[in-house]
């Protein structure tokens, strides 16, 4: 995310901020495996740019898929973009690949931890649209779209979230 005159995205800096407490996670996870009854639930988009899973999940789940990676998972690998695991689906091996932008919640039942991401498309475009204003001139640019011109009245304001729920008594 690029910064222009001072103006801070927020919403935008806080996703990307617990967005990486997911990718240390499943880095470490990668690097060590699960231990004892942890386990995670993943929700993704199944129609984000990036997503690749087989044909017969995109047609089922249409806008959002669980997974759930506990006892039968292999192939785990992480960068900072995307991830990849390998799953089982009726008895058959599938390998997704999924785009950390894709996902939209992330929860840890056997400690209590959960995250969702609400960061809207208009924060997305509008933070493209910061990154094509800073980029060198010989570059072609876009045109920002609509949405991300929207007055600021019309943008979705910022959420508080609480995690209470998620936390041990």
């Amino acid at each position: 995310m690029k910064v222009t005159d001072g103006d801070f995205n927020y919403n935008i800096l806080v996703e990307q901020a617990l967005m990486d407490v997911v990718r240390k996670t499943l880095s470490h996870v990668a690097e060590t495996g699960l231990v004892g009854q942890q386990h995670f639930y993943i929700t993704f988009k199944t129609h984000f740019p990036g997503v690749a899973i087989p044909n017969h999940l995109r047609e089922r789940y249409k806008d959002e898929m669980t997974i759930v990676m506990q006892h039968q998972y292999w192939d785990l690998t992480v960068d900072q973009e995307k991830f990849s695991i390998g799953l089982s689906f009726n008895h058959q091996r599938e390998t997704l690949v999924i785009p950390f932008e894709a996902v939209t919640a992330f929860a840890d039942p056997s400690v209590q931890f959960g995250l969702q991401f609400n960061v809207s498309e208009e924060d997305l475009e509008m933070d493209a649209a910061l990154e094509e204003e800073d980029a060198p001139l010989d570059q072609p640019t876009e045109e920002p779209s609509e949405e991300a011109t929207k007055s600021d009245d019309e943008n979705k304001q910022g959420e508080v979230i609480a995690l209470d729920a998620f936390r041990n008594k």
